[in-house]
């Protein structure tokens, strides 16, 4: 009885030492992209340092990542950095505000009515083939060189993809389901709501990733050719005095927040994948 009870002993303290390997794969499975994203950056930052203090290239051309986080935290500390932040970060926010407010109800109409979408086609095939720097001396011509001038270039760089994007959407529903739906007897308001609407949703949300990146370009390009305060426009001064770190920390700056939006609207993405229908369910 004795021995049993301490063979069965030994092997419950065999099975707790064995048991973290399998948790340890278990996380890192469950974490794979985030570890290996990580890694990956630290190395790149360490070789990074490296090249820089080997002397290999002066620091004017390239800052290493200890002087560009040095120059980030002393910006911070001083407050020289908040007033680029709050101007960058309103432009940013109304100009992509009113770029969804206005591109996906366009775009979902466009798409649904065809007589609107001979109208307006023409109008947005030109304008979003036209490069929205082309745009900037008329938009400063016509609202100066304050916010609202870099309000409206966000805007335009963020309206098309969205827009455009929304449009794909409604005009790739599943034929199939509509004529399934159509034959029940379905309105064009249950069509819509019901297939049109949720098979739109990955487009809409493949606009927003691109309009987020359509928007910061329009935010520094915006500030580079006339602002007084911004990020671009600190990146621009930075340069032009050849102070290479705080470059840096504007693009990084801007590259964070980009990456961040993006991540926010691909998990929003993976909420509404269930959402949309199935030709399969339907039928």
């Amino acid at each position: 009885m004795a021995k049993d009870l301490a063979e069965i002993k030994g092997r419950r303290i065999a099975a707790a030492r064995a048991e973290p390997a399998p948790r340890f794969r278990e996380l890192y499975r469950k974490n794979e992209r985030s570890i290996i994203g990580t890694s990956s950056v630290l190395v790149f930052l360490i070789l990074w340092e490296a090249f820089t203090r080997s002397g290999a290239i002066s620091p004017i051309l390239l800052s290493s990542p200890l002087a560009v986080a040095r120059a980030g935290i002393a910006m911070i500390v001083s407050g020289e950095i908040w007033n680029d932040l709050w101007v960058s970060g309103v432009e940013f926010f109304v100009g992509f505000a009113l770029s969804v407010l206005l591109g996906i109800p366009l775009g979902l109409a466009v798409g649904w009515y065809r007589r609107l979408y001979f109208a307006v086609d023409p109008f947005l095939s030109a304008l979003y083939a036209t490069p929205r720097v082309a745009l900037l001396p008329l938009i400063i011509i016509w609202l100066g060189i304050g916010i609202w001038s870099k309000v409206a270039i966000v805007f335009l760089g963020a309206f098309f993809p969205i827009c455009v994007n929304t449009l794909s959407g409604v005009k790739t529903s599943e034929a199939r389901l509509l004529r399934v739906a159509r034959s029940f007897g379905a309105s064009e308001l249950q069509l819509f709501k019901s297939i049109v609407l949720p098979s739109s949703v990955p487009f809409i949300l493949t606009g927003l990733r691109l309009g987020v990146g359509r928007a910061l370009i329009g935010v520094v390009v915006g500030e580079l050719y006339a602002a007084t305060a911004g990020i671009g426009f600190m990146i621009t001064v930075a340069g032009a005095t050849f102070q290479t770190d705080k470059v840096f920390v504007g693009i990084v700056i801007l590259a964070l927040f980009g990456v961040l939006c993006v991540e926010l609207l691909t998990r929003l993405e993976r909420r509404f994948e269930t959402w949309r229908p199935k030709v399969g369910s339907a039928i």
